[in-house]
């Protein structure tokens, strides 16, 4: 049975990584592209966010994303990361 919180990456297409960091945000492991997964820790507990396992899927996704999409991974995670910061889009 596989127990990871990290979704998978299947349709490989911008709308794809938009979905994938959209399910990141909702289950609350949002993280910047450029951040190594093992280096994300939660603040408040000073734990780890992601388990071993769980960092290096999500290490493998991101880069899969950038060797397919090169920095349009940027441009499809913003839209993820403003809204759950609560701010706007830019016009």
């Amino acid at each position: 049975m596989n127990t990871s919180r990290i979704p998978e990456y299947s349709t490989p297409s911008f709308d794809g990584m938009l979905l994938w960091f959209a399910t990141m945000s909702e289950r609350g492991l949002l993280l910047h592209p450029d951040d190594p997964a093992e280096e994300i820790y939660d603040i408040a507990t000073g734990t780890r966010t992601f388990s071993p396992d769980e960092a290096t899927e999500v290490n493998k996704t991101i880069r899969t994303m950038f060797e397919l999409y090169g920095d349009q991974v940027y441009e499809a995670a913003y839209p993820v990361f403003m809204k759950r910061m609560g701010l706007r889009l830019d016009a």
